[in-house]
Order: C-alpha cells, then sequence, then structure tokens
C-alpha cells in the first residue's frame, strides 16, 4: 500500500488518491474557478465526491462530475436533494439519495467519512467539513468554509489528524490568525491551507499562516501548495 496523494485545485477543491487508489474529490469547483488548473474533461476516474455546503463555489460541477464518473456523493441531506432535483441520480447520492447529517460516518469501500459542523452559510442545509478516515488509519480533516470554533479540539481528540485543510482567506471564512489558533486546537501532523488567493478580497497568499503555525507550533508542518500541486500522506 503507497501513500495518500493530496493535491489542491484551487479554493477548497481538493483530489485525494488513497492508498488503495480510490480517489475522492471535495468541493469540485472547476468552471469559473480563477485558480483552477484542471478540466472537468481531465477527470478519468473518482470514487467519492463530498460536498461541504451549497454554494456555487463548492457545489461546482459535482452532478457533472458524478455522471461521468459513477462517484458516489456525499453532502447534507438538505443539500443532496438539490442535486437530486438538478439531476444527480438518486443512487449515486449516499444512502439512496437521503445524504447524511452532522455527526454522521459512513463508509464506503474501506473508506470512513465523518461530517463535521461548520460555521458558515449554504442554500440549502447546514453547512459541514469533513474527517476522511484512509485505508491505513489515518485521518484527513477538511474543514469547509468555517470561522474558528473550539470543538475542533475535540474533533482532534477522537479522530487524530494527520492532515488538515483549513481556509485562512478571511471575509467568508477565518483568516490566518484564527487557522493558526485552530491548528494550537487540533494539532494536526501536517496542514495545508485553502480558500485563499481565488479572489481579491481574499488574503492573496499563506506566507502569515505558515510563519504563525511555525512559530507556535513548530512540530507542525505546513506544506503551501499552488493550485495544481501534490502532497504526499506517507
Amino acid at each position: 500500500m503507497g501513500g495518500t496523494i493530496i493535491k489542491w485545485l484551487g479554493h477548497a477543491f481538493f483530489q485525494i488518491t488513497t492508498p488503495k487508489e480510490k480517489v475522492i474529490f471535495i468541493d469540485p469547483w472547476f468552471e469559473g474557478n480563477p485558480s483552477c488548473p484542471a478540466k472537468l474533461d481531465d477527470v478519468l476516474k473518482g470514487d467519492l465526491i463530498l460536498v461541504t455546503h451549497d454554494h456555487f463555489d463548492h457545489v461546482g460541477q459535482t452532478i457533472e462530475l458524478a455522471k461521468k464518473t459513477g462517484a458516489t456523493v456525499i453532502a447534507p441531506v438538505e443539500t443532496a436533494g438539490s442535486l437530486k432535483e438538478n439531476g444527480l441520480p438518486e443512487k449515486q447520492i449516499i444512502f439512496e439519495g437521503i445524504g447524511m447529517n452532522i455527526g454522521g460516518t459512513v463508509e464506503v469501500d474501506g473508506i470512513k467519512v465523518t461530517m463535521t459542523q461548520a460555521f458558515h452559510s449554504s442554500a440549502t442545509a447546514n453547512p459541514a467539513g469533513y474527517i476522511v478516515g484512509l485505508e491505513d488509519g489515518k485521518n484527513i480533516y477538511h474543514a469547509g468554509d468555517t470561522g474558528i470554533f473550539q470543538s475542533m479540539a475535540l474533533l482532534a481528540e477522537l479522530y487524530p489528524l494527520d492532515c488538515a485543510l483549513l481556509p485562512i482567506g478571511g471575509v467568508f471564512t477565518m483568516d490566518s490568525s484564527q487557522a493558526a489558533k485552530a491548528v494550537d486546537l487540533m494539532n494536526p501532523k501536517k496542514v495545508i491551507p485553502m480558500h485563499f488567493g481565488s479572489f481579491p478580497i481574499l488574503e492573496p497568499n499563506a506566507d502569515r499562516f505558515k510563519e504563525l503555525v511555525t512559530n507556535n507550533n513548530p512540530e507542525v508542518e505546513v506544506i503551501i501548495l499552488e493550485p495544481g500541486q501534490e502532497a504526499t500522506l506517507d
């Protein structure tokens, strides 16, 4: 079994390839994403698609991607309902079109997905984050769009984090200072910042975030990716 490959495709969009070569997409926003270097036509395989909330820059091309790959979609209940109303076959939505909700865990082909709270807004349902438990026992946390919250520490206690994917852009989510404090709460082995640099009103880079985390938690590896770049989780 090899390592896990985490590819950032801009904004909150990630592609995760697991040790057993399962391909997981999170918030797949291709079209209109100013920082995404990939196209939907480039995708050859997909097993799971996780949607954190119902905003255009996160739902993105979930329906098109799911239809192309046959992937199972995991989303909050009402967001799943909206996807179904817009043409996603219910057989491709977890629990035969129902979706799931915060606190729930589902296992799909050896991948455990736990839906967590996130503090944000959404056109349907409550926004969410996900803790993805891989076949080798490692945990990756995608916080979704959120502000900081104290129970991030409790989540990390329940699911020790090998890697956290955290928004740092400000305006709509945590900024670098809050995200660095979130690292204090969770103490992941690695952290990858996201949701920055996509639009002019967001923080343009992750320099300050890296400085804060390195000063406060030098044992945490900060991995700053450019869109299209990958990190390996050994």
